[in-house]
């Protein structure tokens, strides 16, 4: 099997320099997954997806795996390198997988449908250190892995497979070594400098959170606070409650979800902490992030269960306070009546 010059340009992304800038930033991990589906020994229908953290960047077409950019900058800055090279070699790679698919179920005596599935890419730290990985899944199990630091590919199963595999990977010399450097040399150098004047827009942006504080009452002896927090770009965030001005430690009583991805390449989160209804405490959803610099967004909540009572109370006041009034006004009428009908009365 010939090198996979597909990772070569799937991970275009991987060479964005101003990605691990950031001393602050968290490790950035950039990956391909590819998943063939195998019907049968004439069929292979093939997938693959790019993605930096949970965002996609392009797509594999399965029908004629044509490459789709999700961004107009990402292929204006593949343009400026050597892509027509990779584009015209990596449709050979993908045949060369197939066949290699296909061969090993015969060797094996292995049956249709199969699944095969590759996951390949980096780790990037912050000291711009990288981490490479590429492991093959079959049929939904771990099957084999390419240790980058020991060159070579490694079962991941004992089955007659992942032995298979990997002794037949292993003997292509040329494969490992274009592997090794792919995956610990490749990945981290700054070849590509227009990926960095393109897409800088878009990967070095900052998008405010929008925080926002509401209640649920799951039973009448608990109160759910939640702070639902989302818009936000790049992905590290801090989320925390404040009891009175102090910060609520972790524990049962909160509990805070994963960072999840947006459409529109941001993140969202949401925090929950139960306390006890008209505890007599106040509470503040307290967010920190980088787009708000030195700056904290605080949101609070307020106990609005006392509103409806108070409301019905200010009612009732009213009303008693009309009805005091009319009350007052018919006595004076009727006295003033009673008064001239006495003085009437006397004049006769």
């Amino acid at each position: 099997m010939q090198p996979p010059h597909l990772l070569l340009f799937l991970f275009l992304p991987i060479l964005l320099p101003g990605m691990w800038a950031d001393p602050e930033a968290e490790p950035q991990v950039i990956q391909y997954l590819l998943t063939s589906l195998f019907a049968n020994i004439s069929s292979a229908e093939v997938s693959c997806v790019a993605l930096v953290g949970d965002i996609p960047f392009l797509t594999l077409h399965p029908a004629n795996w044509s490459i789709h950019f999700y961004w107009p900058w990402l292929s204006q800055a593949a343009a400026q390198g050597d892509s027509e090279k990779l584009m015209s070699q990596y449709k050979i790679a993908l045949r060369n997988i197939i066949r290699f698919v296909h061969d090993t179920v015969q060797q094996t005596e292995q049956h249709y449908p199969l699944v095969v599935q590759f996951r390949g890419g980096c780790v990037l730290y912050p000291n711009t250190t990288s981490q490479g990985f590429l492991n093959i899944g079959w049929d939904g199990r771990d099957l084999v892995a390419f240790e980058v630091g020991k060159q070579c590919w490694e079962a991941r199963q004992p089955s007659q497979v992942a032995e298979l595999v990997s002794n037949s990977l292993n003997k292509q010399k040329s494969v490992r070594v274009f592997l090794e450097h792919l995956l610990s040399i490749w990945v981290c150098q700054s070849n590509f400098l227009a990926l960095k004047r393109y897409g800088r827009e878009i990967l070095e942006r900052q998008e405010l959170p929008v925080a926002t504080v509401f209640a649920r009452t799951p039973s009448p002896a608990q109160l759910l606070l939640v702070c639902h927090v989302t818009g936000f770009y790049p992905r590290p965030i801090s989320v925390a409650w404040l009891r009175d001005g102090q910060e609520v430690p972790l524990g049962p009583a909160l509990n805070t979800s994963p960072i999840l991805p947006n459409a529109d390449l941001t993140y969202q989160l949401h925090s929950v902490l139960a306390v006890t209804p008209r505890d007599g405490h106040s509470y503040v959803c307290r967010v920190r992030h980088q787009s708000l610099g030195s700056r904290s967004l605080l949101i609070s909540w307020e106990n609005r269960s006392a509103a409806p009572t108070i409301g019905i109370t200010i009612a009732v006041l009213l009303i008693l306070a009309t009805a005091s009034a009319g009350g007052f006004w018919w006595w004076k009428h009727r006295k003033g009546n009673e008064a001239a009908w006495e003085t009437q009365e006397f004049t006769i």
